[in-house]
C-alpha cells in the first residue's frame, strides 16, 4: 500500500469509484475489488466502502431527486466530482444512521475544498445543510401520485425502465420488483460436487461462525449473508466452490449434460455455468468454452484451474461468425448464455440501471439472434440447445426464441419444468424458465430449452 492510498479516507475512495462508474461506465465490483486489494483495507473499512458505493448506486435516482430541488442548474451540468460527492453524502444522511450527520457533511466540505477550492466547499456545505433541514421537515408525496416521474424517484429507477415494467407487470408487481432490486444481494456459492458435498461445505462455513444457509431452489447452492473477501473464505483455494447466483445455477440443469458428451458453452466468461456443466457431466467428456475477450478467457481458465477440472477446453472466438477447425465439429448440447442488458442483476450491479438505455435492448436483441442463428448450425440432430439471459426484457428473451423457432422448424421448445430441480419448477411460465427477484429472491433470469428434432 502506497502513502497516497493510505492517506485516503473510505469516503474519498468511495467518491473516486462513484466518479469512475458515472463518467467511464465502469463496473463497481471490479473497481471495488481493485481498491480493496490496492489499499489493504481491513474488513470493517471494506464493508463500509462496499455499503457506501452500492447504497449510493441503488438509491441514486432518489438521491438525485433530493439534490435537484436544491440546485439552480441541472445535476447533469454540475461538476462530476462534486455531483458524486453530493450523492455519496446524501446517501449517508438519508439512508445510514451509523454516521453522524455533522461528520458526513464536514468531510464532504473538506474534500470539496481540497479538490475544487473553497468556493466549491461553500457550495457543497450550503446544499447539504439545506437537505438536512428538508430531512428534519419532510414534505409528503400525495398518496394518489403514481406518475412515472414520482415512481422513478421513489423506487430509484430510470423513467424508461419504470414505464416498461409498469406496462409489463402492473403497478403492484412493478413496485415489488423495483424494491427487490434495491435490496442487498447475498453472496451465493455453488459447491464443487466433484470435491465436496453441500452438507460438508455448509458445516465447514457454519463451523467458522458464518451466517450460511442452503439455497431453497438450487440443490448445489449456499447463501452467505456476510463473509468478507471471497478469496479468504474456507475452501476457496481448495476449489470447493464457485461463486454463482442461485438462478444462474439452475441453467445447467436445463441443459442436462451427461458424461462423455461433446458440449459447447458459446459465451462462457467468467465460467460459472461452464464449470457447473463440467461438474454435472462428472468432468468426463469434451466441453468447449468460448468467449470473445482475452480477459474473459483468462477468467474462465483461472476458475478451471482452481476447481481442478480437466474436461474443459477454452478458446477465444466470436460466435457471431463461423467457427473453424475442431470448434465447428457437431455438439450434443449447446448453451448460449447470451450477452444481454443485465436488467435481472440490479441487486448485484445497480450501476446497470443508470448505464443502460432502451436502445441497448434493441441492439442486444439483434446480437442475441445472430449468435443463436450461428451456433444452432453446430448442434447434432436430437441435440439440445439452451438459450439464457440475465435480463427481464421480452425483446431479449421470449421474442428472440419465438423468432428463432418461426424460422427453424427443425427445433421445438421443451417444457423447462421437466428438467429443473423439483423445488424450482414453479419458476416456469409458458414452458420458459423465468426467475424474478421479487418472487424468488434471486437475480432475474430467463432460459429456454430447445431440441433439434430433425
Amino acid at each position: 500500500m502506497n502513502a497516497s492510498d493510505e492517506a485516503k479516507s473510505v469516503r474519498q475512495l468511495a467518491g473516486e469509484i462513484l466518479l469512475k462508474v458515472d463518467c467511464q461506465k465502469a463496473y463497481a465490483d471490479i473497481l471495488l475489488d481493485h481498491a480493496c486489494k490496492r489499499t489493504g483495507l481491513n474488513e470493517r473499512d471494506r464493508a463500509l466502502l462496499t455499503e457506501l458505493i452500492y447504497g449510493t448506486l441503488r438509491w441514486r435516482g432518489n438521491i438525485d431527486a433530493h439534490l435537484s430541488q436544491q440546485l439552480s442548474r441541472s445535476l447533469a451540468d454540475t461538476d462530476a466530482f462534486v455531483r458524486n460527492l453530493l450523492r455519496l453524502t446524501v446517501y449517508q444522511l438519508f439512508f445510514l444512521d451509523k454516521i453522524p450527520d455533522y461528520a458526513a457533511v464536514n468531510e464532504a466540505v473538506e474534500l470539496a475544498k481540497r479538490h475544487r477550492g473553497s468556493k466549491t466547499g461553500g457550495f457543497v456545505n450550503g446544499v447539504l445543510r439545506n437537505l438536512l433541514r428538508q430531512k428534519q421537515n419532510p414534505t409528503k408525496t400525495k398518496a394518489d401520485d403514481h406518475s412515472v416521474t414520482t415512481l422513478a424517484a421513489e423506487y430509484s429507477h430510470p423513467e424508461w425502465l419504470v414505464r416498461r415494467w409498469l406496462d409489463e407487470f402492473g403497478r403492484r408487481e412493478a413496485g415489488a420488483l423495483m424494491l427487490a432490486n434495491n435490496q442487498r444481494a447475498p453472496l451465493v456459492l455453488r459447491v464443487n460436487r466433484l470435491k465436496s458435498s453441500r452438507e460438508e461445505l455448509l458445516a465447514r462455513l457454519l463451523g467458522q461462525a458464518m451466517a450460511a444457509s442452503a439455497t431453497p431452489w438450487s440443490p448445489d447452492g449456499i447463501i452467505l449473508e456476510s463473509g468478507g473477501a471471497v478469496e479468504n473464505l474456507p475452501g476457496f483455494a481448495e476449489g470447493l466452490f464457485q461463486v454463482q447466483g442461485e438462478s444462474s445455477q439452475l441453467v445447467a440443469y436445463l441443459l442436462a449434460p451427461s458424461p462423455g458428451e461433446r458440449i459447447l458453452d458459446a459465451c462462457a466468461a467468467p465460467g460459472g455455468k461452464t464449470t457447473h456443466i463440467a461438474d454435472l457431466m462428472k468432468d468426463s467428456g469434451e466441453l468447449i468454452a468460448l468467449d470473445t475477450s482475452a480477459r474473459g478467457v483468462e477468467r474462465i481458465r483461472e476458475n478451471i484451474a482452481r476447481l481442478k477440472l480437466h474436461s474443459i477446453q477454452v478458446a477465444r472466438a466470436d460466435t457471431t461468425k463461423a467457427l473453424s477447425g475442431k470448434l465447428s465439429a457437431p455438439y450434443d448440447r449447446i448453451l448460449v448464455d447470451a450477452p444481454c442488458s443485465g436488467l435481472g442483476t440490479l441487486r448485484s450491479h445497480p450501476e446497470i440501471k443508470w448505464q443502460r438505455q432502451e436502445a441497448d435492448i434493441r441492439r442486444l436483441s439483434g446480437l442475441q439472434a445472430k449468435i443463436l442463428e450461428r451456433v444452432a448450425n453446430y448442434l447434432k440432430p436430437g441435440g439440445v440447445l439452451v438459450y439464457s439471459t440475465c435480463t427481464l426484457a421480452r425483446e431479449e428473451n421470449e421474442l428472440v426464441v419465438e423468432a428463432f423457432l418461426a424460422q427453424h422448424k427443425q427445433f421445438e421448445l421443451e417444457d423447462a419444468a421437466r428438467y429443473l430441480p423439483q423445488a424450482a419448477r414453479h419458476m416456469v411460465r409458458g414452458g420458459y424458465f423465468q426467475a424474478l427477484p421479487q418472487r424468488d429472491n434471486t437475480d432475474g433470469f430467463f432460459a429456454a430449452r430447445l431440441r433439434k428434432v430433425s
